[in-house]
């Protein structure tokens, strides 16, 4: 179960989407505001 856990925090991370909205193409400025946002409204809740 710990690996589960560590692989999904990893594919959560708010850095980690930030870097895939980057690479698909959006604006720094906008996947950053994307970005603060889930890690305020979904990982801190879900998975930190």
């Amino acid at each position: 179960m710990p690996k589960i856990r560590s692989q999904l925090q990893h594919r959560f991370n708010p850095l980690h989407i930030y870097c895939r909205l980057r690479g698909l193409g959006m604006a720094d400025n906008t996947a950053r505001m994307v970005t603060s946002c889930y890690e305020k409204m979904v990982y801190r809740l879900v998975l930190a």
